[in-house]
């Protein structure tokens, strides 16, 4: 969605807040967070090897000794603390041998855990043990929790970074959770601690026996349905995609929509509750669409005669942050059809004026770099060949008209309709939320929830 971390106070400024939007690559950018790095194998280095062995895959761990006291714990973490920007991480364990006394477990455990300890029982760790199906969570006294496990039973366990939730498996099958009060990193941890006890693990090698993406599926069904149980009244959501059309011009689709609920929604005026005079939102409407129809064909010198018959104080200023957008995307629509000798006396009459001017010499040259490339679309510069960057100067355009309104009062209005406030707002909102959570758990992405079709 649009965003900018300024607010414009002029004209110019308005069109500068577009110019970095096409800087950036369009409104669809894609917005990447830094990869985690998830855990895919055992600490061979981190372990308390004189109690066990890891064989060479790193990833099966046996009980060689004969433990004589509490202390005698055989205990490996993965190489890498679990990745918390997700919904939930999930490792799993099979049990090959219970060996003579089926002390294993399998949980959670920090950085600095005591590696001759069973996970559980020391702060910050949190552990399922099979020999008594006990819960050990910060201390050495267990807790009723599931069913014991053995030879052949695959166990797991996770963490549910919406829930902060940390539970366990058995088979497949959810035994318990425990809320998650443990800080910092947590590497996956397992400990075998009586003779013969063998167990492999499943760091997401291979196929899961729990049904993780169901799992997955079912919390995010569960903030869905607690979203879903918020009312809001019909004319509301009407007005709101109303005042999107109006805003970008979008005339027959808004004829269309106000027929169809003519007869089922009562109407409301958001612009009205807000202050502003109906008339306002429909300024300039149906040269608005015409010029939107025709930047988005690509006919960029039919869009420039038109403003210059309506809006001759829009173009007046040739070295106009909008006039340069439109300028860069007639040199960008000359290299999509392939009209390269046209391209260059373009660029040389019309974007070397803004050669050497701050704010516009670096987008100048992506557009000119297009002539590099055999194959444009493929190059680094190829995201001002895509639809969206059309869009961005078509947005240029309708909020520079709509900002030559004399009873315009708030050039902010100009940018964005106000569906897209509210969007703007859930989006600051849903980023506190998780920021409040530790930084934990997914990443909001509005693109994302609006075109999964849940929002």
């Amino acid at each position: 969605m649009k965003s900018s971390n300024h607010t414009p106070s002029n004209t110019q400024d308005l069109g500068f807040y577009f110019l970095e939007l096409a800087r950036l690559g369009g409104y669809r950018r894609r917005i990447e967070e830094d990869e985690e790095e998830s855990p895919t194998e055992l600490n061979t280095i981190n372990c308390s090897g004189g109690f066990l062995v890891v064989a060479p895959d790193k990833l099966s761990v046996k009980y060689t000794s004969v433990n004589l006291h509490g202390y005698d714990v055989g205990v490996v973490q993965a190489n890498k603390p679990a990745p918390v920007k997700r919904l939930v991480y999930y490792f799993e364990i099979f049990v090959i041998n219970a060996g003579c006394k089926g002390q294993i477990a399998i949980g959670f455990t920090s950085e600095n855990f005591k590696m001759r300890r069973q996970p559980g029982w020391e702060a910050n760790s949190c552990g399922y043990h099979g020999d008594d199906g006990m819960l050990y969570h910060g201390h050495g006294k267990g807790e009723p929790f599931g069913p014991t496990y053995t030879t052949g039973d695959t166990v797991g366990g996770g963490i549910n970074y919406a829930s902060q939730e940390i539970f366990f498996t058995k088979n497949g099958q959810i035994v318990g959770k425990v809320h998650k009060d443990m800080k910092g990193p947590l590497f996956p941890t397992i400990a075998v601690h009586s003779q013969n006890e063998e167990v492999h693990v499943n760091l997401g090698q291979k196929n899961f026996v729990f049904e993780l993406k169901e799992y997955e599926a079912q919390e995010r069904m569960k903030q869905q349905m607690t979203i879903e149980k918020l009312s809001l009244p019909p004319n509301v959501s009407y007005g709101l995609v109303r005042s999107y059309l109006l805003h970008y011009g979008y005339e027959d689709t808004l004829s269309s929509f106000d027929l169809a609920s003519k007869s089922t929604i009562p109407p409301i005026y958001i612009a009205q509750e807000n202050g502003f005079d109906e008339q306002d939102i429909f300024y300039a409407l149906n040269q608005r669409k015409t010029l939107r129809q025709l930047i988005r064909k690509g006919d960029i010198d039919a869009a420039i005669g038109k403003l210059h018959d309506w809006y001759p104080l829009i173009v007046q200023d040739d070295k106009s942050t909008t006039c340069f957008l439109l300028h860069c995307q007639k040199f960008i629509e000359l290299v999509r059809v392939g009209a390269l000798e046209e391209a260059v006396k373009y660029g040389r009459i019309e974007l070397a004026k803004f050669f050497g001017l701050i704010g516009f010499e670096d987008f100048v040259q992506d557009c000119v770099a297009l002539l590099a490339y055999e194959q444009p679309q493929e190059s680094s510069v190829g995201y001002l060949l895509e639809e969206s960057q059309r869009e961005i100067v078509a947005d240029t355009v309708n909020a520079t008209i709509l900002s030559s309104n004399p009873n315009a009062k708030d050039l902010h209005g100009c940018l964005h309709s106000y569906l897209e406030r509210l969007l703007r707002q859930l989006t600051a909102c849903c980023l506190e939320r998780r920021s409040l959570n530790g930084d934990q758990g997914e990443g909001f992405h509005l693109n994302q929830v609006l075109n999964s079709g849940k929002c």
